[in-house]
């Protein structure tokens, strides 16, 4: 017996009477299990910025080519995907496996038309970076790198994929993976637009028919996930606004551009006057992070800047948002007699489950660990380029539970001493083989 496989290895598709699920292969066994644990300590120990991950990449490769894969970088020089297509045997479509093997044998290009169109994948998508803020556990697995740490949980995205595709692999030399699957480790989701976009550009979603992730959520029980169909995130936006006029002396402002108070005035009325021309439904939010004017008490600046992010529940709110920002950071400066540099960054839109792509997350959790490990979640307002994926293909996220079972204490992503109950892996691996298993368009 394989040692990344447990023993129970029933046909895919063998329901009984009443129409109930049988186990499916893709448990992890124990060896495999401590296996990726190390693995995830090792990438917490060594966390890597967007962009900057050339160590997690090699890393990555180099366990899928142990077990027999063909994993490929992306052409920015980080982040890479790995195909794992169907074997002959009782579990696969027949038409994956005749695909996979004129793929491998012809030497021309197959005719095209339905009886060679290649099946569609079942995309698996994890981030691999981490964040410039130091790591504050104390833990033997804690960051060796002076202010970088794994604090959103994308070392255990990594690992669940990772996990998830040696899995894979082995089911598929067993005859036992119905239909082809990628494995997608996306670099620099932390830097805004997000590295999605660039690895749609490479080529990522080639072939692909939908796409699957998970994110950890501290404020969910470990071996449980959340599920939402519909908006599950929100749109991210960053600005910059920079002031500038007459600057003089503070017992004349009457003959100077006042500025500090012209900052204070955009910094309140400007999201007040969004929460009057958008939806209320919509959720449009700005909340300035960072004003900065002046250095003396009695003298009145030249410069004033205003930094923050905007945030949105729904899609067509936000496409309209950047020129209702515009609007109205131009009206409050041109009354303050201000001139005004105004730098708008799109970031991401809300990630948007598609309800066929939930519901086979919720069935394989359900396989794995009945329906009640499965609760319904909130909208949050923060923001997950795995969105520019879903403006191409179907697909869903759910909320991985990482918080320890009885723990009741308020903890949260992107603080130094974030960390996960490890058991989440587990669950993240054999979430992730169920969905494939049972992935039939």
């Amino acid at each position: 017996m394989n040692e990344l496989l447990s023993p129970a290895a029933p046909e895919v598709d063998a329901r009984g009477a009443a129409g109930v699920l049988p186990e499916l292969p893709g448990r992890l066994t124990d060896p495999l299990r401590h296996e990726l644990i190390a693995f995830r300590r090792d990438l917490h120990m060594h966390p890597e910025l967007g962009n900057q991950e050339f160590r997690t990449t090699t890393a990555i490769k180099t366990r899928l080519e142990r077990a027999g894969l063909r994993p490929r970088v992306l052409a920015m020089g980080t982040g890479l995907i790995c195909d794992i297509h169907p074997e002959p045997g009782p579990g696969a479509d027949q038409q994956a496996v005749d695909q996979q093997a004129a793929g491998k044998s012809a030497a021309v290009p197959q005719a095209a038309g339905p009886a060679h169109a290649a099946p569609p994948m079942l995309a698996l998508r994890a981030d691999i970076d981490a964040l410039p803020i130091p790591d504050t556990k104390e833990v033997p697995y804690r960051s060796t790198v002076p202010g970088r740490a794994h604090a959103c949980g994308h070392d255990v995205h990594t690992t669940v994929v990772l996990g998830t595709g040696l899995v894979l692999a082995e089911l598929a030399k067993a005859g036992a993976l119905p239909r082809p699957v990628r494995l997608l480790f996306q670099p620099a989701e932390e830097v805004l637009p997000g590295g999605a976009a660039d690895a749609v550009d490479c080529g990522v979603l080639d072939g692909v028919g939908s796409i699957l992730a998970v994110h950890c959520d501290p404020r969910v029980d470990a071996g449980r996930i959340g599920l939402r169909a519909g908006p599950i995130t929100s749109a991210c936006d960053r600005l910059e606004v920079v002031l500038s006029g007459a600057g003089g002396h503070t017992a004349r402002p009457h003959l100077t551009t006042d500025l500090v108070t012209a900052a204070a005035k955009l910094a309140t009325e400007v999201p007040a006057l969004l929460a009057r021309r958008a939806d209320a439904r919509s959720g449009l939010s700005l909340t300035w992070g960072r004003i900065e004017s002046g250095h003396a008490p009695n003298v009145i600046p030249q410069r004033a800047e205003l930094s923050g992010t905007l945030r949105c529940l729904n899609l067509p709110t936000w496409r309209e948002a950047p020129d209702l920002v515009h609007e109205a950071v131009d009206e409050v400066a041109t009354l303050h007699r201000a001139k005004c540099e105004l730098t708008y960054v799109r970031g991401v839109p809300p990630v948007v489950n598609e309800p066929s792509a939930t519901a086979l997350l919720r069935e394989a959790m359900a396989a794995r660990s009945g329906a009640a490990s499965v609760e319904t979640t909130e909208q949050s307002l923060g923001g997950e380029d795995f969105s520019w994926y879903l403006e191409h293909v179907p697909g869903a996220m759910a909320r991985l539970g990482v918080r320890p079972v009885g723990d009741r204490r308020s903890r949260d992503l992107h603080q130094g001493d974030f960390d996960a109950d490890e058991s989440a892996i587990t669950t993240g691996v054999e979430l992730f083989t169920a969905a494939a298993l049972l992935h039939r368009s």
